[in-house]
């Protein structure tokens, strides 16, 4: 297909790689260390893989929750933790989050215990940051939550009209959830986000109107706002007939951002990334776009330098191999120095906004000696200001920068998603 013959030629450009493929390789523990070693700023992600029902449109890992795996996986997983505790000898950790599935299924089911032996075994200097559902955030969750050291706090919203609810079979109604919000408004976090989904099958532009002014009267710091991506493994993406070419969705999106935009412009919010828009004066919530991190559980991914690995994703083969001493590890790629120049950028752009001298403390390359003429073309057009040291984007250059990026990353986790979701042990996953 022409689409894939553009990918693969643009791809080699900037990774000067002619195949980019994970393996079913390990990494030696000599590695990792010495990776760990060498990263200034790292983070940990945990993965939660339960959830009480499957959403049609969600493509993350997950399974329905069952009190016999979690307790294995809460087993499992502590294990993990000692593993990497020996490997980090006292790193400080500057990012903390978990993300799913659903994190708050554990609630009162293991997640405090896993939390509580993160802090006892790890050199933990930050707060947590955690997805939630709309459902368990009752007065005595919440109790917990804050308890676990969870900070920022991220709710499942997704839609603000009954009907679109129903539609993507969230199990809740529009004053249910503003009930749920207000309870966790209440206990004082330093930010709570709510994730919203825009560009629902027939969603109008008046209805995108409302929902957005309901969103900045909710009291919340941030909302984090994301087209619907139809993922050809999810229920949605298998069954939704989308009769809209490509070209045609990616303006219809652009004029749907776009109201939000105004919205939250004029009620004192600033875009804090590609898709979310944070109260000014407010610390974000965000998830893993630190340049290092280490994931926890199944599916887990691990970004150390010149190596990024993932964990097997189904729960009762990531409990096995660590019950038995082996490694979770299923799938590795080594990074060249282009690849990850490549994810640096790539990440910072997803957050609108980044300092060269970064880029160049990092890769000792000066950054416009390397991107230089690619700013210089994307301000010729609008897309960002290129300034001696900092770049930040338009808001017409990060929908649609993004947008390019998009045409990569998608396909990319449809590839690595699909594949390890059909198979636990993968020998190889051409991207």
């Amino acid at each position: 297909m022409i689409s894939n013959y553009i990918r693969k030629n643009i791809s080699r450009y900037f990774t000067k790689q002619d195949e980019v493929a994970f393996t079913n390789r390990i990494p030696r523990d000599e590695d990792i260390s010495k990776n760990i070693q060498n990263i200034r700023d790292l983070g940990i992600y945990l993965h939660i893989p339960f959830c009480e029902q499957i959403c049609p449109y969600c493509p993350y890992n997950k399974e329905i929750l069952s009190d016999e795996a979690s307790a294995k996986y809460v087993r499992a997983v502590l294990k993990e933790i000692d593993y990497y505790a020996e490997i980090l000898q006292n790193k400080p950790i500057t990012t903390f989050y978990i993300g799913g599935g659903t994190p708050t299924t554990m609630v009162g089911k293991g997640i405090e215990v896993i939390i509580a032996h993160i802090y006892r075994r790890l050199n933990i200097q930050c707060a947590v940051h955690m997805e939630s559902h709309p459902n368990h955030l009752t007065k005595d969750n919440l109790d917990i939550i804050r308890r676990m050291n969870v900070d920022y706090l991220s709710i499942g919203v997704e839609a603000l009209q009954d009907h679109h609810l129903r539609m993507i079979e969230r199990p809740y109604s529009v004053s249910e959830v503003k009930r749920s919000i207000s309870r966790a408004v209440d206990r004082n976090f330093k930010c709570v986000n709510i994730d919203f989904i825009f560009d629902l099958p027939d969603q109008t532009e008046l209805e995108i109107e409302e929902a957005g002014e309901i969103m900045t009267k909710l009291g919340i710091q941030q909302v984090a706002t994301y087209p619907l991506f139809r993922f050809p493994y999810t229920r949605m993406g298998k069954s939704v007939n989308d009769k809209r070419n490509a070209v045609g969705t990616m303006f219809r999106r652009r004029r749907l951002l776009k109201i939000l935009e105004s919205i939250f412009y004029s009620s004192e919010f600033e875009r804090s990334s590609v898709w979310a828009f944070t109260q000014k004066g407010t610390d974000k919530y965000c998830s893993v776009t630190v340049p290092s991190y280490i994931g926890l559980g199944a599916s887990g991914g691990s970004y150390l330098n010149d190596v990024f690995y993932v964990n097997t994703f189904r729960v009762k083969e990531y409990v096995e191999a660590i019950e038995k001493g082996n490694s979770p590890i299923a799938l590795s790629i080594d990074l060249s120095k282009e690849m990850q120049m490549s994810g640096w950028l790539y990440w910072r752009i997803y957050e609108t906004k980044f300092d060269k001298r970064d880029f160049t403390e990092r890769f000792n390359v000066n950054f416009d000696d390397k991107y230089g003429v690619v700013m210089k073309v994307l301000e010729k057009i609008g897309y960002l200001k290129n300034g001696k040291f900092k770049v930040s984007l338009t808001d017409k250059g990060t929908y649609w920068i993004h947008a390019f990026e998009d045409f990569f990353s998608i396909d990319y986790i449809n590839k690595l998603w699909g594949t390890s979701r059909n198979n636990p042990w993968p020998e190889k996953v051409k991207l």
